[in-house]
């Protein structure tokens, strides 16, 4: 997909966030341009705020697309996906243990095939297009052909992606068994061969304290002192019974968290999925190293994991974000996701207001990658990754935000009603995406 030199200028409703709205809308955290104009050219965004002031500047024969009274925005950012669990999702219920025997593991297994891993890569990727999401950070297999495949995938569309290799030496299945050795070195040769490769990312991977052995914990904190430029992901205290498993593993460690701290694994761009059974200690731990949880509620609701802790976690002032957590999570769409978050909050008699649930699946997301001037706002100089959502995609949305007062309003109403109907485009470099082919 060739990045177009030619000036565009896209007109319609702008929205993005210069910091976290909070709970009460700090109208200083946004922007929002009911008429907006946003300028785009070799990849990047030359220019954005009010159509009036700005159209007069542009050259003549610059080429306007009209967007109507749609809303344009970031495109969403998934902290928290597997790639590889695509042909799972909506399988049966169960915990998280019977989930990951049951249907993770057998599915992975079929990776070794890299043919397969490519044809779900490409789906996958297409999905998320779909939906809206420009940027993931995803979970690839034990297999280093399924991270090959991915990145070779992600960079024909050039996207802005993070991924791993899953680093996993016990208490799984034989076929899907490396070692501290052969993971060190399969992760290392991954590193030199994708990081900063195009817009890729790579993420030092374990898949959670019990899969891995001390000695391969150790291999992943030298991997992570080595390249303090790659991010690292894994999982943290999303079931009761992993936490108990986990504390009978490492009797040594204060807490989950703390296995991977002890590793040197807590730290910036260290993303914990699910974080739901911390205590007060981990949190802070948390807050004081950089390290972000993500948000994974659809998955969270499905397995019966528990409820995230909002008001613990910005008590703690512990930086969090959005993930879909596919399959365990149900849905590709971030506006799906959104909508469960709200649930969670409100039975946990708690809140998240629109206005912060879109701030943490933008720019919230690119903080807690370390990918803030890059994605996640509509920032000048910003790579031009962004959606249209539109407020007419059903008749009941339709119906709705023709009712709505206000912005916050139809926020709310597209991420309780919307799926992926509601993103009418995405653009990645600022052109058109139509199932992950530039159109």
């Amino acid at each position: 997909m060739p990045v177009g030199t030619e000036l565009r200028a896209h007109r319609g409703a702008l929205l993005h966030f210069r910091a976290d709205p909070g709970a009460v809308a700090d109208p200083a955290s946004y922007e929002f341009f009911a008429d907006g104009l946003l300028v785009v050219a070799a990849g990047r965004i030359k220019a954005m705020g009010p159509a009036p002031e700005l159209l007069p500047g542009l050259p003549q024969d610059t080429r306007i697309i009209s967007h109507g009274d749609n809303i344009l925005m970031p495109g969403f950012v998934d902290t928290h996906v597997h790639y590889p669990q695509t042909d799972i999702i909506a399988s049966g219920g169960g915990e998280l243990l019977d989930w990951l025997k049951q249907y993770t593991f057998p599915t992975e297994t079929t990776f070794a095939d890299s043919l397969h891993a490519r044809s779900v890569a490409e789906f996958f990727l297409d999905e998320l297009l779909r939906n809206g999401t420009t940027t993931a950070m995803v979970f690839c297999t034990v297999h280093r052909g399924s991270v090959e495949e991915f990145f070779e995938a992600a960079t024909a569309r050039q996207l802005r992606m993070v991924a791993g290799k899953v680093l996993m030496d016990r208490n799984c299945p034989p076929q899907l068994r490396d070692t501290p050795q052969s993971g060190e070195r399969d992760s290392r040769e991954l590193i030199e061969r994708w990081q900063n490769q195009g817009r890729l990312k790579y993420a030092i991977t374990p898949r959670f304290a019990a899969t891995s052995s001390e000695a391969q914990l150790q291999s992943a904190g030298r991997l992570a002192r080595e390249f303090p430029e790659c991010l690292i992901q894994s999982h943290l205290a999303e079931n009761r019974a992993e936490v108990a498993w986990v504390r009978e593993l490492f009797p040594q460690a204060r807490s989950y968290l703390d296995v991977y701290d002890h590793y040197g694994l807590v730290r910036e761009r260290a993303v914990y999925a699910h974080c739901l059974h911390l205590d007060a200690a981990d949190r802070a731990r948390m807050a004081q190293a950089g390290a972000a949880a993500a948000f994974c509620p659809s998955s969270n609701l499905q397995l019966g994991s528990g409820l995230f802790d909002l008001a613990a976690a910005d008590g703690a002032g512990m930086r969090f974000a959005m993930g879909t957590d596919v399959g365990a999570g149900s849905s590709f769409s971030m506006l799906r996701t959104l909508a469960a978050a709200h649930q969670v909050a409100q039975l946990s008699q708690q809140s998240l207001p629109a206005l912060r649930a879109f701030y943490l699946a933008t720019l919230g997301g690119a903080r807690a990658l370390g990918l803030e001037g890059k994605v996640g706002s509509l920032a000048v100089g910003n790579e031009a990754d962004f959606i249209v959502l539109d407020l007419k995609a059903t008749p009941l949305i339709a119906r709705r935000t023709a009712q709505a007062g206000s912005l916050a309003e139809k926020l709310l109403i597209l991420m309780m009603l919307g799926d992926e109907r509601a993103v009418s485009q995405t653009y990645i470099l600022g052109q058109l995406q139509a199932s992950g082919v530039a159109a």
